[in-house]
């Protein structure tokens, strides 16, 4: 049985996915707006994992017999910069989700909850690899400059 305490974290933690999910598929129309096809599909993706994570850790309630709530998702900016500009975003995004996760992590610890502790710590591996893969990202962009960013977008394609 999971705590009251950890259950309402884990769901605010829901509903910050779904935010983070609505956030990059706004990116994702941006760029396909201006052009960016490949960065455009690599949110797209974005948009699918951030889902998925909601729904893991929705199923993670329910089997531990809590119950799984979304809450009021609010709205994500639509306008955006250069894409150098939208991946920074995306990096400093993604370093508060860890800062989230990491205290999803102090909750679960001091429920001595050591089920949703390992179950939690695969989410904190996950944003160290999204973090990194997103600051790669930035430096490829800051190197190629102008007249490679069409370069990164074709390879942003590929994933």
């Amino acid at each position: 049985m999971i705590s009251e305490k950890l259950q309402n974290a884990m769901n605010e933690q829901i509903t910050m996915e779904m935010w983070s999910a609505n956030l990059y598929l706004s990116m994702s129309f941006y760029f396909d707006k201006e052009g960016y096809s490949g960065f455009a599909h690599w949110m797209r993706k974005q948009y699918f994992e951030e889902v998925q994570h909601a729904c893991s850790m929705a199923d993670f309630l329910i089997k531990r017999g809590g119950t799984a709530k979304l809450d009021k998702i609010d709205v994500v900016p639509t306008g955006w910069g250069t894409p150098l500009e939208v991946f920074e975003h995306v990096y400093k995004h993604e370093c508060h989700i860890s800062e989230l996760v990491d205290k999803l992590v102090d909750v679960a610890a001091a429920e001595k909850d050591k089920a949703a502790q390992d179950f939690l710590w695969g989410f904190v591996r996950e944003q160290v690899e999204e973090e990194a893969t997103v600051q790669g990202i930035v430096d490829k962009i800051k190197k190629a400059g102008d007249a490679g960013i069409f370069f990164v977008d074709s390879q942003l394609a590929q994933r």
